[in-house]
């Protein structure tokens, strides 16, 4: 155990072992992971499979929506990819593993399920940790999220092949619902109902909702200082700019075909195309993957969950509980993977004191070196 008067040179980190892998790579020595790429192309592959049975061998399948569909397999590829690189790093690899472990425990399998659904709902769906911070971020949050899972919920299927709506051969004022070229016929209706409006109108809806959430999101951008001094154009400004296209494009669709006779229609939906795939393309490398890694919370929240509830560690110069036993051995495991190697004479390690006993010994060691005395 450490002293409780040990000093240890905390003033900058240990050398790295000699068998540790290097922290900088040059430029000229990346090259695409091998697992993501194999992954990414099997995903690729499987929903180019599912739109060619899905549409029946492309018989439901709209040739003029082809750009969409290449745009949307060419992103579930750079998702995959990035996705599977991303689970590859350390500590990401650490909390996927455990929350796995942690989650099939036997005998508390249906209590994490159940519990599984909970923090879904609350931290996906409800979003409650927004609102805890602040509510106009919290309802910008939802109206960009509906409006997104809308649009997607719709015009998926439908650039598929999978979704399409025809007109009641006994009936032709009303529509029915064809799914994966089955007709159903015993939901039918009428095209002019309020609920035939608000199927042929889903996306504008959506488009409102996302609007009103980027209106509330720049709003917040152009008067808070802080957002002002650290957001960047590419990671915060263009994700927005690409969003805010795709909406207002898609509704001048609506509205050149209800209110303009049709005119600029081919333009308009020329550019509403290019939008769309500069946005699907954006996906994978920009802002909106966090939607993804978010799914992958799941293990961090058995972990910290599993992490309260098991054996604490103890500081071993103050003796303060300050993390789980099992925190501090995988933060232990995963740094020498980083290159860094905290052991003291190769036998106790720096992770064994607390935050409060680390900064103190710093500062003592400070002393020590300049010969003053600490008063």
């Amino acid at each position: 155990m450490l002293k409780p008067d040990t000093l240890l040179p905390s003033a900058a980190p240990l050398p790295a072992r000699r068998d540790a892998p290097p922290v900088n790579v040059p430029l000229m020595d990346v090259t695409l992971d091998r697992r993501g790429l194999l992954y990414g192309l099997l995903f690729s592959f499987l929903l180019t499979l599912a739109v060619y049975f899905g549409s029946q061998r492309f018989h439901g399948f709209d040739g003029a929506l082809a750009g969409y569909c290449f745009a949307t397999i060419f992103a579930l590829f750079g998702v995959v990819y990035r996705y599977v690189v991303w689970l590859q790093r350390p500590a990401t690899r650490t909390y996927w593993k455990r929350g796995w472990e942690l989650f099939w425990q036997p005998g508390q399998r249906v209590h994490n399920t159940l519990l599984f659904f909970r923090m879904g709902w609350e931290k996906l769906i409800e979003q409650r940790f927004i609102r805890r911070r602040s509510k106009n971020r919290w309802l910008a949050h939802q109206l960009i999220f509906w409006g997104c899972v809308i649009a997607i919920a719709i015009t998926f299927p439908l650039t598929f092949g999978w979704l399409r709506f025809e007109s009641d051969f006994t009936n032709p004022s009303d529509y029915l619902i064809v799914l994966f070229g089955q007709r159903l016929e015993f939901f039918t209706f009428p095209a002019r109902s309020v609920l035939g409006w608000l199927i042929m109108h889903g996306l504008n809806i959506a488009a409102v909702l996302c609007l009103a959430g980027i209106s509330l999101v720049l709003g917040r951008r152009i008067k808070d200082e802080a957002d002002i001094t650290t957001q960047r154009f590419d990671n915060d400004i263009l994700p927005l700019v690409l969003l805010f296209a795709v909406c207002v494009t898609g509704m001048m669709l609506t509205v050149s075909n209800m209110f303009m006779e049709g005119k600029f229609y081919y333009w308009i939906t020329t550019t509403h195309a290019v939008t769309v795939m500069l946005w699907l393309l954006y996906l994978p490398f920009g802002k909106f993957f966090h939607i993804f890694q978010r799914i992958a919370n799941v293990g961090v929240w058995f972990y910290k969950a599993a992490g309260a509830n098991g054996p604490q560690a103890k500081c071993a110069r103050c003796d303060a509980e300050y993390m789980s036993e099992m925190h501090r051995a995988d933060v232990k495991a995963i740094l020498p993977d980083l290159g860094f190697d905290y052991r003291h004479d190769q036998a106790e390690n720096w992770q064994n004191l607390c935050p409060a006993c680390r900064r103190k010994l710093m500062t003592l060691n400070q002393f020590q070196a300049t010969g003053k005395e600490f008063m």
